[in-house]
């Protein structure tokens, strides 16, 4: 399993681009404004779409992507997401007033874009790959998801959230677990807005670090450029048995 990180700022600015991941040729995990970085052949090669929660920084890549290989798509685009998310997009992105509905176009029996709600409770095979889910405490509804290569190898992405049980839970069921991937958007000194925003801070994700029986190798992401310094240090005194490193765009893993 191939694993192309496309974007995993906290933002967008010169060489920055919001989350997503290509998975092989065919997947991609959430489609922030990383998406742009990719051919339109590469473009036209997704089968699917996991989106972790509707908010833009994890979607708004879709509506342009699905523009992109409209005419040339052979197939619909699935996207795979929780039910809110779902009817996130439907009322609020295609709508035909922010965008068209693809999942209408060229016509409903051969449409571009094919909606695939998901029970985080129940696991999915995508291709070669199965992929696991988890409820997260997020603003919004929101799931993390996890990846299993056919060489049994794990790769996991928190998607956006701040402290829960259930994330964890899964990670510690699971048999083994190679990469973790998860956000840490503000400091310890804006802790009461990661708070309010359900994002962790580095004192908030150093407590649930400590419940994972896992050694993965631990990224970060959502970080914010001003803070990334501050976070990183933060992190790895939070959390000792780890060595915290921040996801860049452009890396890469084989699992």
């Amino acid at each position: 399993m191939q694993i192309e990180v496309l974007g995993c700022s906290g933002g967008i600015a010169g060489g920055a681009r919001t989350t997503a991941f290509r998975i092989d040729d065919d997947l991609l995990l959430d489609a922030g404004t990383g998406v742009s970085d990719l051919s339109q052949a590469q473009m036209q090669a997704l089968r699917h779409v996991i989106l972790t929660h509707a908010h833009l920084d994890h979607t708004a890549g879709l509506p342009l992507l699905l523009d992109t290989v409209y005419d040339t798509a052979g197939e619909a685009l699935h996207v795979h997401a929780l039910p809110q998310t779902v009817s996130a997009l439907r009322e609020h992105m295609f709508n035909w007033s922010l965008w068209p509905d693809f999942s209408q176009l060229p016509s409903p029996e051969r449409p571009t874009l094919a909606f695939d709600p998901l029970d985080a409770r129940q696991a999915r095979v995508l291709g070669e790959r199965r992929v696991l889910f988890s409820r997260v405490n997020h603003t919004v509804p929101a799931a993390a998801c996890v990846l299993v290569a056919p060489s049994g190898a794990v790769f996991a992405f928190s998607g956006d959230t701040t402290t829960n049980e259930a994330f964890w839970e899964t990670l510690n069921a699971l048999p083994r677990l190679d990469v973790l991937v998860t956000e840490c958007a503000f400091d310890n000194a804006h802790r009461e807005l990661a708070d309010r925003s359900r994002h962790y801070c580095p004192a908030t994700l150093g407590a649930d670090l400590a419940k994972l029986r896992h050694r993965p190798e631990l990224y970060l992401s959502h970080l914010k450029p001003s803070v990334t310094e501050a976070v990183l240090e933060q992190v790895a005194e939070a959390a000792p048995n780890f060595q915290p490193a921040a996801l860049k765009q452009g890396q890469r893993f084989t699992l």
